[in-house]
């Protein structure tokens, strides 16, 4: 794949646990993408999940980041409600 577009995002979390989880949660994906026009990279160092996103094109670019982002708070609001619990 030939990259035209390419956004890395770093989150900080608060919570080691909170983070191992998204990262369990989020590696079947980015192991078995639905595209061949993007292809991302999760990378845990520390208390950082960094997000690495290489498209073919802007417009792949930014379906797939709407989607990890997406993934990313529905996965964090379940954690958050399943610790209330």
């Amino acid at each position: 794949m030939s990259t035209r577009a390419k956004a890395t995002i770093r989150l900080k979390f608060n919570s080691e646990k909170q983070l191992s989880t998204l990262i369990s949660a989020l590696t079947p994906e980015a192991n078995a993408p639905v595209t061949r026009r993007a292809n991302v990279k999760l990378k845990k160092d520390g208390s950082e999940l960094t997000l690495t996103v290489e498209a073919d094109d802007t417009v792949a670019l930014r379906a797939t980041l709407n989607a990890y982002l997406r993934w990313i708070i529905s996965t964090i609001n379940v954690i958050e409600v399943v610790d209330h619990a």
